[in-house]
């Protein structure tokens, strides 16, 4: 039985509903309170006992291979200042046993096609894959669950949950048949259907744990729309040859990827957060008051 210990994170798209943002910082660094949306996703595959970190990253995306090395002048002048606790942060973003691995995808085409770019590493693994965007507040880290899941049954797992069936065109649908209350065996999944034609309101969020055989559908499988390699595809041709499992995780999501998930997520843990949450709270329930009598 093998582990999963590596996660692929796919992170080399423009960023464009956030420009101009985004025109020189990559979205993954957009920040959420005080940590980048890339480290809450690093922060939950390490949660979940993972110890190689792959980022498949453009040419624009040097800010997170720095974000995750070891930064002297900031560390030096942090120390000459004795301000230590500002040091011990810097230092211990990701654990000293934790591997970054960098892959350059020369072109965007598809999540998919960055997916595949992982296999020299993966190898004959299974593996986790997480959107950056979609960060996953849970007690128990999303893909620990899903590598629970993985564990007890060896199989595929995508994390899911129930979407308006006005969305469905945003997500990959699948179709599926209930084992127990948060599990379900897929039997079909569909790319961005029309509402009209959606086999389900069941859409996959930005989280998978795949058997190292998704690569061999990846070669398979041809250019979409856009000459993009559907990830979609290549688990829909992995259905007819090996069993794949629905989970609808425990934990709430905040798509970051949209401007309005952004504020929430932003609003939420805010909130929560020891340093700033009751002064928060305090601000924007003045801001509503002054709102409503101007």
């Amino acid at each position: 039985m093998k582990k999963v210990t590596k996660a692929v994170f796919p992170v080399a798209g423009l960023g464009t509903r956030f420009l101009p943002a985004t025109k020189a910082n990559p979205k993954e660094m957009l920040p959420i309170i005080d940590k980048p949306l890339i480290q809450y996703a690093v922060e939950e595959a390490i949660e979940a006992g993972i110890t190689d970190m792959i980022f498949i990253i453009g040419r624009n995306k040097r800010a997170i291979p720095d974000h995750f090395d070891m930064a002297y002048e900031l560390e030096t002048e942090l120390e000459l200042n004795g301000k230590t606790e500002l040091l011990k942060i810097v230092q211990n973003i990701i654990p000293k046993h934790i591997n970054c691995i960098y892959l350059r995808q020369a072109q965007a085409l598809g999540l998919g096609h960055a997916v595949k770019m992982a296999q020299p590493v993966v190898n004959d693994e299974p593996f986790a894959v997480l959107l950056a965007d979609d960060l996953l507040d849970a007690q128990v880290s999303v893909i620990k669950q899903m590598v629970d899941v993985y564990q007890a049954h060896q199989c595929s797992v995508l994390g899911v949950q129930n979407v308006p069936r006005e969305q469905t065109k945003s997500y990959g649908i699948v179709a599926t048949n209930p084992i127990d209350a948060r599990l379900e065996q897929v039997t079909a999944i569909v790319e961005k259907p029309k509402p009209e034609n959606a086999p389900s309101t069941l859409g996959v969020v930005g989280r998978y744990i795949l058997t190292p055989r998704i690569f061999h559908y990846l070669d398979q499988i041809q250019p979409g729309a856009g000459g993009e390699i559907q990830l979609t595809d290549a688990i829909s041709a992995l259905l007819a040859e090996e069993k794949i499992l629905a989970y609808r995780y425990d934990g709430v999501r905040y798509d970051c990827g949209s401007k309005q998930g952004y504020l929430e997520a932003t609003i939420r843990l805010g909130l929560r957060h020891p340093e700033c949450g009751s002064n928060l709270k305090a601000l924007m329930e003045k801001i509503v008051n002054e709102e409503k009598f101007s």
